[in-house]
């Protein structure tokens, strides 16, 4: 089950649990409680600084957990990795979860809270939902303050000579608000700043949040966002953060959110939750700190890359992995009955509204044709050389042969196994049997390696990989981003990762094709620059930096009760 379906949240109550100390959460670590900073009974920031002690001991293996294309609501990605974390405590194994913050934007949208679901949760969930330590406005402060830096300087004569015609950085908030995505501002007179067309993405996207997530201590923070390019000269050359002279006052900002946040799940399981990039337009995976400390401290490193593995998974190994240095020793791909019975074309899942009655009731042949888009995940992790176990994750209208539909057409994909998972009702119990697969699959021979090589030109990489995970038969470039790519290269950038900007809901750029779309050309609208997060980010078909809250918001459900204790959050 998945965090918005079965019981209700009042059923299973993640705050009725009895939590542990944090202190005795770090202790299960092996971390002291000189190297933990409280905030409040039941979380904490971790100092980096215990990395130097940390290197001696033997890595954890490494587990990241990835998902088919999901429906609209979600699969229960995070909610899985909460429960084989817990499941691995259950088969005498010792295990860590390190997950991404959840965005204020989805929170109060249409897919609620990311702490996970029923008995497979991060707790206290609203803390964990609502601000937890601030990381997000701090992300958000420094971002909106390169902004400014960036506006002072036009307006103050403009020594950098910044062609304002040719600005790349834009703001952030951290609320869906389509109203800003594209915004006229500096009206109202020459007191009020030069005027001109801007805008708004979400501060998850923000390049600020993608280098946090990217940055291995404070010193690697302050030289990547100098590196920022916020613009171009009226000679056609990058302006950075540094020559702003806003690096430094940035990373003042981020001196508390550089350091990773350590909660608990509902079985007391530590919890590392840090930065929240989306998948779908940053990189979509969790700080590389949290993970150098989740590592040395377990026997079971659990992260979890965001969306498919079209997504997550494939930034997680061509960009985060090339950062890190670790590499992932097996992946475990979520998939739910319903939502492959979606991918079969035959049925249509809308967020806020009903689900079609036929998704809940068996139909193995649905089932099947809608695995194609199972069987491209596993064969899409398997081109990079790592082990797969297929988590399915049970909801009460499975039935064994969909099960069994399942474990044969992901096997013979590649996959090593493929095991049904009760955690949502059933907690860590519920995936011992899933534990048990992870780790067998752990201990076999890996082969991982990345995509493609750097030194490949941007075009080569981008059609990389839009025909070998995607499907994709070729690549069209409006104007702009066949200009964009040569002026990226021209600055020495064209050795860049690629971090693509696509909808979640498809292997495609479409939304609507589902299942395993195969031989469709991806348009490339826009191609953008993080030189500082180090990697070229091209933008595909309608996707936006800035969603919207629809008409019947999950924010309009939360609320306080009459002893006030938060409600309606999810």
């Amino acid at each position: 089950m998945t965090q918005k379906e079965g019981p209700k949240p009042g059923a299973l109550d993640a705050t009725s649990g009895k939590l542990k100390p944090i202190e005795e959460v770090a202790a299960m670590m092996g971390l002291d409680n000189s190297e933990i900073e409280l905030y409040g009974r039941y979380k904490a920031k971790i100092d980096p600084g215990v990395l130097g002690r940390l290197q001696s001991r033997p890595k954890a293996k490494y587990v990241v957990v990835t998902a088919i294309t999901p429906t609209p609501l979600g699969e229960g990605k995070t909610t899985t990795s909460i429960g084989l974390a817990q499941g691995m405590h259950h088969v005498g194994k010792k295990a860590v979860v390190a997950l991404r913050q959840p965005s204020l934007g989805p929170v109060f949208g249409i897919k609620g809270g990311g702490s996970g679901g029923g008995r497979s949760q991060v707790v206290p969930m609203e803390e964990m939902n609502l601000h937890l330590t601030g990381d997000i406005h701090a992300v958000s402060a420094a971002h909106n303050l390169l902004s400014a830096f960036l506006d002072a300087s036009i307006f103050h004569d403009n020594p950098l000579n910044i062609d304002i015609h040719r600005i790349e950085l834009r703001h952030v908030v951290d609320i869906l608000d389509r109203s800003l995505r594209d915004i006229v501002q500096g009206l109202g007179g020459k007191s009020n700043g030069n005027p001109r067309q801007s805008g708004f993405d979400i501060a998850v996207a923000s390049e600020v949040m993608a280098i946090l997530a990217l940055s291995k201590d404070i010193f690697d923070l302050r030289e990547r966002l100098g590196r920022m390019v916020v613009a171009q000269n009226m000679d056609g050359q990058p302006v950075t953060a540094e020559q702003l002279r806003g690096a430094g006052a940035m990373t003042a900002l981020l001196t508390e959110a550089i350091k990773p946040n350590l909660m608990q799940t509902m079985e007391g399981t530590p919890a590392l939750v840090h930065c929240g990039p989306f998948a779908n337009i940053a990189h979509g995976n969790s700080s590389i700190l949290a993970d150098l400390i989740g590592i040395r401290t377990a026997d079971y490193l659990i992260t979890e890359a965001g969306f498919g593995a079209d997504m997550g998974f494939e930034k997680f190994c061509d960009i985060k992995c090339r950062v890190s240095g670790l590499q992932p020793d097996v992946a475990v791909v979520v998939a739910t009955v319903r939502a492959l019975k979606m991918h079969s074309g035959r049925f249509k899942v809308v967020a806020g509204k009903p689900l079609d009655p036929g998704l809940m009731q068996e139909d193995l042949q649905a089932l099947e044709d809608g695995a194609s888009n199972l069987v491209a995940h596993i064969e899409n992790v398997r081109q990079l050389g790592v082990p797969v176990v297929v988590a399915i994750n049970a909801f009460p209208t499975d039935t064994k042969a969909e099960w069994d539909c399942i474990e044969r057409l992901a096997l013979a994909a590649g996959a090593v196994a493929a095991v049904p998972s009760t955690h949502f009702v059933d907690g860590g119990a519920g995936a011992a049997d899933l534990a048990e697969a992870v780790a067998a699959a752990a201990e076999y021979p890996s082969d991982f390696h990345y995509l493609y090589p750097l030194e490949a030109s941007i075009k080569d990489k981008i059609e990389t990989i839009a025909t070998r995970f995607y499907g994709a038969g070729d690549v069209e470039y409006t104007d702009e981003a066949e200009t964009k790519i040569k002026t990226y290269t021209r600055f020495g950038y064209g050795e860049l990762p690629i971090c693509m900007a696509k909808t979640h809901l498809s292997l495609s750029h479409n939304p609507k094709l589902k299942g395993r779309p195969r031989g469709f050309t991806l348009p490339v609208r826009d191609v953008r620059l993080s030189a500082g997060a180090g990697f070229i980010y091209p933008i595909c078909g309608t996707m936006m930096t800035m969603p919207g809250l629809s008409s019947d918001p999950a924010g309009a459900y939360v609320d306080i009760d009459k002893y006030g204790k938060i409600t309606g959050l999810y």
